[in-house]
C-alpha cells in the first residue's frame, strides 16, 4: 500500500515508523522540519506543502492509497485532505486539534450534498484520549480496559498486589472465573503469553479477556472490583478535563476540576452542572491538601505540559490518592512516568495512532486495540472456509498467540481447546506486536 503523510511531526514520525516496513511511505513537509529520525527510515521525502497541487503530484498522489494529514495546523490538514480528494479520490485521514473542526468536517455516510468533497476520517486525539481515560476510571483498579463485540467481551489488565492470594500459584491453580482467559503477563520489562504452568509473581501485570459478566466477577473476587470509583479529581480544565468531567457526571461520580485560568473556570462552571470547579494551581501542595484531593479514589493530571502533569501526579500520590493517571504528550516519557510510581500514563498520540493502524489495515484483519504501549495487539480476524470445523487446539500459529474470544453472530464464546471454529466466526486474538504480521498471514486465504 502506498501511504502519503503530510507533516514531519512526532505523530508523522511515529506513523512512518509503524508502517514503513510493510508499505511504501512518502512524507511531505518543509526541509527544515525533517529530522534524523526520518532519515533512518526507508521512506521518500518531498519538500513542500501538501495544500499545493504541484507538491501532491510530486508525491505521486494519483497512485497512492491513503493520505494522512497530521501537521500542527488544522487548517492546512483540512485543505490538504480536500485537495487530495479532488485530485485522486483516495482515502483521507485528517488530524485536528479543535472540536469545532471535527464537528464541521465529519460527514455522515448518507450525506450526499457535498459530492466527493469530504474527508473520510477525522481524528481528534483528545477525544480518543478522553474515551480511554473514561474506560480506565470507571473500572476500579484496572490498568487498561478495552471493550469488544459491542461490549459483550472485554480486555482488562490488573497488577498483582504482594498480598494477593494468587501470588506463587500456577495459572491452572488460581481458580479464575469461568469464561475468562489470561492472555498475557507483563513482568518487569518482559511481556509474554503464559500457559497453565506459569507461576504468578507479585507486581505482575495480568491481562485477561472474557465476557463482561465473568470479568466483573473475576475483578470482584481477585482485584476488589467491588470498590467502585466514587470520587475523581481532575487537574487541568482543558478539552480533555472538561469532556471527562461531563462523562463522569453522567455516571454520578463526584468530580472536582482544578484549573489555573480563571476565565476557563467560569466557562467550566457554566457548562458542568455537578462538577466542583477550583481555580488554582495543581502543583500547589497546600491547595491540594486544603481541597482534600488525597481522599479521592482517582486523580488525573491532564494539562498540556508533561512536566506539570508529572509533578501534580507525584504530589497527589504523596497525599494518598489510591490511583493516579497522567496525560503524557511525548510518548517517550511514558516509561519515565511509570518508573517513578505513576499508576497509569496515557498519550493522545498513542490513541490516535492505534486508530490509524486499525483504519488502514486489511479489511479482514483489524487491530482492535494495543496493549502495554504497543507491545501487544488484539487482532480481529474473520474465519474463512479453510478453517471451518478446525479445533482451537489444532491451530498451529507461527508465533505465540491466543484466541481470547470468538464472536459467532450475536453470541460471544470464550473458547477452550476443543472449541471448533465455523466459517464467518470473528476471532479476537492476543499476540505480541512483533508477531502480529505472522498471525495475520496464517489466516490469509491461499
Amino acid at each position: 500500500m502506498k501511504i502519503v503523510i503530510f507533516g514531519a511531526t512526532e505523530i508523522g514520525c511515529l506513523l512512518a515508523t509503524e508502517f514503513f516496513e510493510d508499505h511504501d511511505i512518502t512524507l511531505i513537509d518543509k526541509e527544515e522540519n525533517r529530522t534524523e529520525e526520518f532519515d533512518k527510515l526507508d521512506i521518500s521525502f518531498v519538500h513542500g506543502n501538501a495544500t499545493d497541487v504541484k507538491v501532491l503530484k510530486s508525491a505521486d498522489i494519483i497512485n497512492a492509497d491513503v493520505f494522512i494529514a497530521c501537521t500542527a495546523l488544522d487548517e492546512a490538514n483540512i485543505v490538504a485532505c480536500l485537495t487530495v480528494k479532488k485530485l485522486s479520490g483516495i482515502r483521507t485521514i485528517c488530524f485536528v486539534s479543535k472540536e469545532e473542526y471535527q464537528n464541521a468536517m465529519t460527514v455522515e455516510n448518507n450525506t450526499d450534498y457535498l459530492g466527493d468533497f469530504f474527508i473520510d476520517y477525522i481524528i481528534w486525539p483528545e477525544a480518543l484520549l478522553t474515551q480511554e481515560l473514561f474506560r480506565i476510571v470507571t473500572v476500579a483498579h484496572a490498568l487498561d480496559v478495552e471493550n469488544f463485540a459491542d461490549g459483550k467481551a472485554r480486555l482488562l489488565e490488573y497488577r498483582v498486589k504482594p498480598n494477593s492470594s494468587i501470588v506463587g500459584k500456577m495459572v491452572k491453580d488460581c481458580g479464575f472465573t469461568k469464561d475468562t482467559i489470561i492472555v498475557g503477563i507483563k513482568r518487569d520489562s518482559l511481556l509474554f503469553i503464559p500457559n497453565g504452568l506459569t507461576e504468578i509473581n507479585a507486581d505482575d501485570k495480568l491481562i485477561f479477556m472474557g465476557t463482561s459478566h465473568s470479568l466483573d466477577i473475576l475483578a470482584g473476587t481477585f482485584f476488589h472490583e467491588n470498590e467502585q470509583v466514587k470520587s475523581v479529581a481532575i487537574i487541568g480544565g482543558g478539552n480533555v478535563g472538561y469532556m471527562l468531567a461531563k462523562n463522569l457526571e453522567d455516571m454520578k461520580i463526584k468530580t472536582k476540576i482544578i484549573e489555573k485560568n480563571y476565565d476557563r473556570c467560569e466557562y467550566l462552571a457554566q457548562e458542568l452542572d455537578k462538577t466542583i470547579i477550583i481555580n488554582g494551581d495543581g502543583t500547589n501542595l497546600s491547595l491540594l491538601d486544603e481541597e482534600e484531593i488525597g481522599t479521592c479514589d482517582v486523580a488525573i493530571a491532564v494539562t498540556n505540559n508533561d512536566e506539570r502533569n508529572l509533578l501534580c501526579s507525584l504530589l497527589v500520590k504523596q497525599l494518598g490518592v489510591k490511583r493516579v493517571i497522567a496525560r503524557v504528550s511525548k510518548i517517550l516519557n511514558i516509561p519515565l512516568f511509570e518508573k517513578v510510581g505513576i499508576d497509569i500514563a496515557v498519550s493522545p498520540k498513542t490513541s490516535a495512532i492505534n486508530e490509524v493502524k486499525n483504519d488502514i489495515d486489511e479489511t479482514n484483519v483489524d487491530i482492535l486495540a494495543t496493549v502495554e504501549q504497543g507491545e501487544a495487539e488484539v487482532l480481529e480476524i474473520l474465519v474463512h472456509d479453510d478453517f471451518n470445523d478446525k479445533r482451537i487446539m489444532d491451530l498451529r500459529f507461527p508465533a505465540p498467540a491466543i484466541v481470547g474470544v470468538i464472536q459467532r453472530r450475536a453470541n460471544v464464546i470464550i473458547p477452550k481447546g476443543d472449541t471448533k471454529l465455523k466459517t464467518h466466526d470473528v476471532l479476537i486474538i492476543f499476540t505480541k506486536a512483533e508477531n502480529a504480521s505472522k498471525v495475520k498471514e496464517y489466516f490469509k486465504v491461499a
